[in-house]
């Protein structure tokens, strides 16, 4: 399919969620990855659900919102496609806030021994957030095979080398040839300015390192714990059952991706400040990933300014398994010709040209 209707560049949650959207509408799409579909930040995730997470932008909530009501849907989607069940791992998390936080929302100290006494929460206040988590990994599994049921055309290890728009459509080259688009869609993530080396794209890859561990029996927490340092976030449900996920660093170090044994150990060591018990817990494994960020914190979504039919999808930063559903549903709306439902001017990729450094 070398004259598709939709060229995608980058096989991560958005881009393959996008494809799904796109496919479902009667569009043929090809998809193309650098590497392996989902193998970089759609799987290193945690998978919280964070909405309300007070380190987002305040801008970003329209769309977490959004993509909140339209998770249920995705979910059922890629159930009927895949055949796979995604569950919810949590359903609550504790969240520490600020002391300018409203009195009548903050939890006091019996109310965190109720709720989860393992918790030391030392200099800490925190409220419950209705907030769901996901692992990532079952979600890539079922998003794989949905994939894999349908006539999307995807194609790992392809990597775009440039993308130029000519009359009304894009032509994109490849290692191996030459397709010619109707449209395209830059969803590559930290790779983004490389999918599309013509243009500024001002998304850059930030470095988060995290580990498992095996949670002991006196510790069976149902909750998300989360700190602007920390998050602990328990696996309740599947084969992961019984480990928690502890993360994660937020680092500026390009595309290195090493694990360095001092930096795991500083995050075991905040989270055990938390929850003691993790101090000792078996570790299980231990990774990182490139988050997607710009300069402001928020997505690029749109068509790209001067060049017609080439779209981004990008610089999701720390919350793509969260947003996957909006930007998916939003760029087919985008594509298509009609009306998303929100505003997306907050995340126009007009707004690239004033991020991007001074020279």
């Amino acid at each position: 399919m070398n004259h598709p209707d939709v060229c995608i560049a980058g096989a991560g949650i958005i881009g393959l969620s996008l494809a799904l959207e796109l496919h479902g509408r009667g569009y043929r799409v090809v998809v193309l990855d650098r590497g392996a579909p989902l193998a970089e930040s759609s799987t290193a995730a945690a998978g919280m659900l964070a909405a309300h997470d007070p380190e987002n932008p305040p801008q970003l909530l329209t769309l977490a919102n959004l993509s909140l009501s339209l998770y249920p849907e995705f979910l059922d989607r890629i159930r009927a496609l895949s055949g796979i069940n995604i569950p919810f791992q949590t359903h609550a998390t504790l969240q520490s806030v600020s002391p300018n936080t409203p009195a009548n929302t903050e939890l006091t100290q019996e109310d965190l021994a109720h709720l989860l006494p393992a918790l030391t929460p030392g200099d800490y206040r925190f409220i419950l957030l209705d907030e769901h988590s996901l692992d990532p990994r079952q979600l890539a599994s079922a998003v794989l095979a949905a994939i894999g049921s349908t006539k999307i055309d995807l194609r790992p290890h392809t990597p775009v080398l440039s993308a130029r728009s000519i009359g009304n459509e894009v032509e994109i080259t490849t290692p191996s040839g030459i397709i010619h688009a109707a449209q395209f869609i830059n969803c590559a993530g930290a790779w983004a300015a490389a999918a599309s080396r013509l243009l500024n794209i001002p998304v850059v890859p930030k470095k988060g390192q995290m580990f498992s561990v095996s949670l002991p029996s006196s510790l069976p927490l149902q909750f998300v714990v989360r700190t602007p340092d920390i998050y602990i976030v328990p696996r309740t449900i599947g084969p992961a059952a019984g480990r928690a996920i502890v993360g994660a660093t937020v680092e500026d170090v390009g595309f290195d991706k090493t694990v360095h044994s001092i930096d795991i150990d500083r995050l075991r060591f905040l989270a055990s400040s938390l929850l003691s018990a993790i101090g000792h817990a078996p570790q299980l494994e231990a990774w990182s990933g490139l988050r997607p960020a710009t300069p402001d914190g928020l997505p690029l979504l749109g068509v790209i300014p001067g060049h017609p039919n080439h779209f981004i999808a990008c610089g999701h930063y720390r919350n793509g398994i969260l947003l996957a559903p909006a930007a998916a549903h939003v760029m087919a709306e985008l594509i298509v010709g009609e009306r998303p439902p929100i505003d997306l001017s907050p995340y126009s990729p007009a707004r690239s040209l004033s991020l991007l450094p001074s020279p």
